[in-house]
């Protein structure tokens, strides 16, 4: 069941909501706002004993069952949506001006109508504009790759594995491209890989349109990004780093599972990271330049230290016989 932090913003949006949608199926009022059938009726049932002062006739909310559907008939005053917040709208601009300047937006249009509006709502508040920019960099390699979906040709691109620190050179059929936690993504057919693959935009080199249609095999499945577009396979594994703040932007480039920050006010974390090549983690850590210890699996912490002692050695000067 929703917690009380869940439940009360809900319930205060449902009956506009309904309002909006009259004999909407249950089902698919759930899917909107996320949460079970189950439990839409938890909150419908709670509904119907809110209201005005008095509680009488008119003044609580009813609602009218059709089968699987529900339409509201009494809104208690409950008409109008909810108004945001300063932050919450300041927030959602972020959001948009985001979802709007990065690739792979199918309805753009959509987007810069939403973001005129709650750019004059928070203008009215008195807050200073907000933009979110692609880099140069990405803005020219999103083009490229737009143009090659439109035309559906294949592409070769020069790609950077963060994970093996690696540049290869690929041949893609792209698929289609992604927003996913702010960063741009382009999906498509590795030959190489012979598998369908994610590329940053920010790790892309160079990328050249071939004069060759797409053709990703017929049963290439679509990659699950619901829970982002990092998922570990069997050759990953797990490390827990501790870093300092000068090291915190190794969570933002590489895949890590989990960021706890250290409430001392250092700036320090204990980061859970994946990793597939052991040797790769050796460098990373020691290229930090103390920036990163590494605490968790005891292999790796040893690993580190061996490789140290090996630098520190190699550096030390001879003594004269």
């Amino acid at each position: 069941m929703s917690g009380v932090t869940d439940r009360l913003p809900r319930l205060l949006s449902l009956v506009p909501y309904l309002l909006a949608r009259p004999g909407i199926p249950i089902a698919e009022a759930a899917a909107d706002f996320g949460i079970t059938a189950r439990q839409l009726r938890r909150d419908l049932e709670l509904l119907w004993m809110c209201g005005l002062p008095g509680y009488g006739p008119g003044d609580l909310v009813d609602l009218s069952f059709s089968g699987d559907t529900v339409t509201v008939t009494e809104d208690a005053g409950m008409q109008r949506p909810l108004r945001l917040t300063t932050a919450e709208a300041t927030a959602l601009l972020v959001a948009l001006r985001t979802l709007g300047e990065a690739p792979g937006v199918v309805d753009t249009a959509a987007v810069r109508r939403a973001t005129a509006k709650i750019e004059q709502a928070v203008g009215d508040a008195g807050i200073p504009a907000v933009a979110v920019d692609l880099t140069r960099e990405e803005e020219a390699t999103a083009a490229a790759l737009r143009g090659a979906l439109e035309r559906r040709h294949a592409l070769q691109i020069v790609y950077y594995t963060a994970g093996r620190d690696a540049v290869s050179r690929r041949t893609v059929d792209p698929m289609r491209l992604h927003l996913i936690e702010g960063r741009g993504y382009l999906e498509a057919w590795c030959r190489r890989a012979e598998g369908v693959r994610l590329f940053r935009l920010d790790r892309i080199e160079e990328v050249a349109e071939l004069d060759e249609p797409a053709a990703p095999p017929p049963d290439a499945e679509p990659a699950d990004v619901s829970e982002g577009a990092f998922s570990a396979s069997e050759e990953h594994r797990t490390a827990v780093l501790e870093v300092g703040s000068e090291a915190r932007w190794i969570a933002e480039y590489y895949p890590v599972d989990d960021v706890v920050e250290y409430a001392d006010g250092s700036g320090a974390a204990r980061v859970l990271m994946q990793y597939a090549d052991p040797a790769w983690l050796v460098r990373l850590v020691l290229g930090l330049g103390g920036g990163a210890t590494v605490l968790e699996p005891p292999e790796m912490v040893e690993a580190v230290a061996e490789r140290a002692r090996a630098a520190l050695a190699g550096a030390a000067p001879q003594r004269e016989a």
